[in-house]
């Protein structure tokens, strides 16, 4: 798995850098939310306009890179990050740089959801190795994230943004010599296929539960750094810890677990037990150790939640894969969307434990709500497993990301 072409190499490096982006701004929530006299809500806000913007693109991704190719696709991605990071450190007030956080999301829309479909068509091994090495980029660069976000963000509340920029020009430069040309081919992807693509209940049952499961997810990442209420470094690293297990348990612990209990069981049992950790947040908000060990522990079981949910997406689904990511993805960023504004609203108006509780019961929906739909993905995990062997880089996009 770990014996890969360049162009692997140079796609993973850049998934690292774009997936730094989630938790980049999570140590300077409160410096912003104090140096610019802004609410929890408001600054919550950079989150959900990055979110809202990234799941409308999701619709268009497919369309755009049928019809670019892969590699376009993928530059365009990262040159429109760089865009969208440099602007929203330059800004002078909160609304600018949630305006330039959501061109931020445009870019990384684009470029996520066609990083996945190109390691996997030029990796050597199977899909699932690949998607392996794909998860452990995305939880290298969630982990990493928070850590560089710390460190500038202890400069200026500015420095993140503008890291960010750098680190993607460096991406762009990458990416631009080491991954070869790849043209459109295949039948072009229609702007309604996703919409088409939902009418199947499994996936449909999986979105939803996803789009529940962000509630949690984005209640965790947006809201815990204002019930620690540390400076920027601290929460750097506690996230760094949190990214570190995501990814560890995103490559190891996730085909282990796949294999003792099945796909379907696995996902529901770490949508279970990452309930119960948020339970034990609203319990013990004003536990700062707790609170600490909880957000650690809870990258352990969201990392598992990644991998197995971006395998069962892409078997189950009856249409091309970059369509069935396409409406996967538009429909689980709805949650992610909603619930980082929601998490700081519900903790302005009745107290810090309240978050929690909600991020909980959605959570815990999700897990319900597969166990209530488990007869849509009969079939799941009795499959043929792939073929070993070297992959050609194929230049219509078989697959797209499914799993963040």
């Amino acid at each position: 798995m770990w014996k890969q072409p360049k162009a692997v190499w140079a796609v993973a490096f850049a998934s690292v850098i774009a997936f730094m982006g989630i938790g980049l701004v999570d140590p300077i929530l409160k410096p912003i939310a104090e140096q610019l006299s802004a609410s929890a809500s408001q600054v919550s806000l950079l989150f959900t306009s990055y979110l809202v913007v990234m799941a409308v693109a999701m619709l268009i991704t497919g369309y755009v890179s049928s019809r670019l190719g892969a590699k376009k696709t993928l530059l365009l991605g990262l040159a429109i990050i760089i865009v969208g990071s440099v602007l929203a450190g330059s800004s002078a007030g909160i609304g600018g740089i949630i305006g330039w956080r959501g061109v931020w999301g445009l870019g990384n829309a684009l470029f996520v959801a066609t990083a996945l479909s190109t390691i996997v068509a030029s990796a050597r091994g199977s899909v699932a190795q690949a998607i392996i090495l794909y998860e452990a980029a995305l939880g290298v660069g969630i982990a990493v994230g928070p850590l560089v976000g710390g460190v500038l963000g202890n400069i200026s509340w500015r420095g993140p943004f503008f890291g960010v920029g750098v680190l993607m020009a460096i991406a762009l430069v990458v990416t631009t010599f080491l991954l070869p040309a790849t043209k459109p081919t295949g039948t072009p992807i229609k702007l309604g296929d996703p919409f088409r693509a939902l009418a199947h209940k499994g996936l449909l049952s999986i979105a939803l539960a996803a789009l529940l499961y962000n509630f949690g997810f984005f209640t965790l990442l947006a809201f815990t750094p204002f019930a620690l209420a540390f400076k920027a470094i601290p929460i750097g690293g506690i996230f760094c810890g949190w990214g570190l297990a995501l990814a560890f348990s995103s490559v190891v612990i996730a085909p282990i677990v796949q294999r003792w209990f099945g796909s379907l069981r696995a996902v529901i049992g770490s949508l279970t037990c990452f309930a119960l950790i948020l339970a034990v947040m609203a319990v013990f908000t004003d536990s700062k150790p707790l609170l600490i060990v909880c957000v650690v522990v809870a990258g352990f079981f969201l990392g598992i939640n990644n991998t197995l949910v971006t395998e069962i997406v892409m078997e189950i689904a009856p249409v091309e894969r970059p369509v069935a990511s396409a409406a996967y993805s538009f429909v689980r960023f709805g949650g992610g969307a909603v619930a980082p504004w929601l998490a700081g609203k519900l903790g302005e108006e009745f107290g810090m434990h309240v978050p929690f509780w909600v991020g909980a019961a959605g959570v815990l929906a999700g897990a319900v709500l597969l166990v209530l739909t488990r007869s849509f993905f009969t079939g799941l995990d009795h499959h043929a497993p792939p073929a070993e062997g070297s992959v050609e880089l194929a230049d219509d996009l078989t697959v797209a990301q499914a799993g963040a």
